[in-house]
């Protein structure tokens, strides 16, 4: 069985650090029976959320194309790796609203953070601040989030990996592990999905 699982750039900054983690992501990534789907947050220009509806509770209506196509692409997935850069000890404001739209979509489905800094924390409390969200949204949070530190030297605008920088294997080698443990949980979970 073949699980999908979405990667989300949770930055909309232009040339920002996430882009080079994403593009790395993108070209170090690969496992057998796991689809990965790449979602950049600037592909899903969302306003700020202004709807009546509270998504938890009852749909929304009239959704625009893009919030549409937003909630469907998270829909489809089995699992999520969200990346996030702290911003002011938190995630970044264009992928708290981006959740915002989110109702059933994502629930009962298994999810790992990933943040990262130009600082030493690695996005700390950011990936503390994004544990409530996900788990309000009913996902199922990995324990043990991915921390990026000092990370800027480490990934190329191409997205290669710079071996000269300090802790580069070790992120390689965590970021490794961290895509496959969430691509096992993704499979029990989808094998064995929670009924009502």
């Amino acid at each position: 069985m073949t699980v999908k699982i979405g990667v989300i750039l949770g930055s909309t900054r232009t040339n920002s650090l996430g882009d080079r983690i994403f593009k790395y992501l993108q070209r170090s990534m690969a496992a057998v029976d796991v689809t990965y789907t790449w979602i950049d947050l600037k592909d899903y220009p969302l306003p700020l959320y202004d709807h009546e509806e509270t998504p938890l509770s009852e749909p929304i209506q009239n959704l625009s194309s893009g919030e549409a196509n937003w909630l469907n692409v998270l829909k489809a997935q089995d699992g999520y790796i969200f990346l996030s850069p702290e911003y002011d000890h938190a995630i970044a404001g264009s992928l708290k609203n981006a959740l915002d739209f989110v109702g059933p979509e994502t629930a009962n489905k298994p999810v790992q953070i990933v943040t990262y800094s130009k600082y030493s924390d690695g996005g700390m409390l950011a990936a503390a601040s994004f544990v409530g969200i996900l788990q309000m949204l009913k996902m199922m949070v990995l324990p043990t989030p991915v921390l990026l530190w000092n990370a800027e030297p480490n990934f190329l605008k191409d997205g290669g990996l710079s071996l000269d920088a300090p802790n580069s294997e070790h992120f390689a080698e965590r970021l490794q592990v961290a895509f496959e443990e969430l691509a096992h949980y993704a499979l029990i979970m989808k094998e064995h999905p929670l009924t009502k």
